[in-house]
């Protein structure tokens, strides 16, 4: 219990330190929310990396590869590792379209001049933004709660007062100062732990071992079970990554927020560092699969594994790894949240942008704390919602001849169409329903814009 606490009171001096000595509290909007557009290369790129390193990158990757082999395993790295750099085209296109951007709802909402257009981005990035927070507060406070025996409900509240803590201070400078040195923790975490279990596991022929999963079945991509891990986790993890970048504020602030000249470099070298993380997670899962190691609860292998093998004195960089991944996601959806405050009609300040930082967490504290539910549900429907807007932005970048009309309608035929019945297939565990949802939610918004929009002027009804 002292030991988690401990780790709780270090980690928030820790990160409000690193805001202090690193950023200036700016009352700036521009500053506030894009660091007047000029954050450099490395910088941005291990920012990218951090944000984009969550729960699942942590937990999922283990899992995966003790359960379903190197097949899970690289349907959940390849796709991950992917669509940061499919998103690199459209970074550029956006940012020489819209120089003085800040959103992906601005840019969409001043392409096609609809307050339609405008609301339905708001909603899908908005909820994103709650539901990626939700997440994070739900996984970090039950394994704390685990460490410390703190009340559940007062852990939520812990965390997302840590996050907010720094982010109000500067904004997105906040945000990206916190990400590099929350990365170096989790990848410092990584070095520590792996070369550790190597020599405690048997080292690389328990790993080789363990490529099959614990059961030694899943030894091809696409033989019988192969195929099986594709169609119930492979093809819509993929859907859902694929679409990840284009549907999250997140990546888009950040799009704005670099150097022009560095953007490139930017995201595909975080793209890189990214893959280490799941990587090395995912190494410590073959490695238990490889040693027979029967995990309790399969999504908390890797942490089973060290509670079980490692000395005591571990788990304090393992929960600074843990705690990292968890918050630089939280941080940068509040800085997305915030940096929406600009869609308003009243327009944006930074008190509006703190407030609305303060609203998110309360929303997702509140979802957090609903009684039974869990991580992967919450992943399972914002990993849909990510999808829905998709395919309007990626033709809308590409300059193809859309009307307002069939943007809006197609995205929310999207939203209504597609989350229920991903929902029903994940809850119900039945792969074709899922592979169904994950399908309808990526392809109906593109259809139906593509089907309703018109030849005429490009953004007009």
């Amino acid at each position: 219990m002292l030991l988690g606490i401990l780790v709780l009171i270090l980690y928030s001096a820790l990160m409000v330190g690193a805001t202090v000595l690193f950023t200036r509290k700016t009352n700036n909007a521009e500053s506030f929310h894009v660091a007047d557009r000029n954050i450099g290369t490395l910088v941005s790129a291990l920012s990218i990396a951090a944000t984009w390193i969550w729960a699942p990158s942590l937990f999922v990757s283990g899992q995966q590869a003790y359960q379903s082999g190197f097949p899970g395993f690289l349907w959940f790295l390849v796709p991950n590792v992917l669509c940061l750099m499919l998103f690199i085209p459209f970074a550029r296109r956006i940012r020489a379209r819209y120089p003085q951007g800040i959103t992906l709802t601005g840019f969409m909402a001043s392409t096609y001049k609809s307050d339609k257009v405008k609301a339905v981005y708001s909603f899908q990035l908005g909820a994103l933004a709650v539901l990626s927070t939700a997440v994070q507060l739900l996984a970090g406070s039950k394994m704390l709660n685990l460490m410390t025996g703190l009340p559940f409900w007062l852990l939520t509240i812990i965390l997302a007062a840590i996050a907010y803590s720094y982010s109000q201070f500067s904004g997105i400078r906040a945000s990206v100062a916190t990400d590099v040195v929350q990365l170096i923790l989790i990848l410092l975490g990584i070095v520590i732990i792996l070369p550790m279990m190597m020599r405690r596991t048997g080292g690389l022929p328990t790993l080789a071992n363990g490529l099959s999963s614990i059961t030694g079945q899943y030894k091809a991509m696409f033989d019988g079970p192969g195929m099986q891990v594709f169609l119930s986790f492979g093809l819509p993890t993929t859907v859902g990554l694929l679409s990840g970048p284009f549907g999250d504020q997140c990546f888009w602030q950040r799009a704005f927020a670099t150097n022009e000249k560095g953007l490139a470099r930017a995201f595909f070298l975080g793209a890189l560092v990214f893959a280490l993380v799941p990587i090395g997670m995912g190494s410590v899962g073959f490695l238990a699969a490889g040693s027979g190691f029967i995990a309790k609860d399969v999504s908390m292998v890797n942490f089973e594994l060290i509670q079980a093998l490692l000395p005591s004195w571990v788990m304090v960089p393992f929960l600074f790894m843990i705690l990292s991944g968890l918050l630089s996601t939280v941080d940068s959806n509040l800085c997305a949240a915030a940096s929406m405050t600009t869609d308003l009609k009243s327009g944006s300040t930074v008190k509006k942008s703190r407030l609305t930082m303060l609203a998110l967490l309360g929303v997702a504290i509140a979802i957090a704390n609903i009684p039974g539910l869990t991580v992967t549900m919450l992943f399972l429907f914002y990993g849909t919602l990510r999808a829905t807007t998709l395919l309007p932005t990626v033709l809308t970048l590409l300059n193809k001849r859309l009307t307002a009309r069939g943007v809006y309608l197609g995205v929310l035929a999207s939203l209504c169409l597609g989350l229920p019945v991903f929902a029903y297939g994940s809850l119900a565990n039945n792969p074709a329903y899922k592979t169904l949802g994950s399908l309808i939610s990526v392809l109906t918004s593109g259809i139906v814009a593509l089907a309703l929009s018109r030849k005429g002027v490009h953004g007009h009804d």
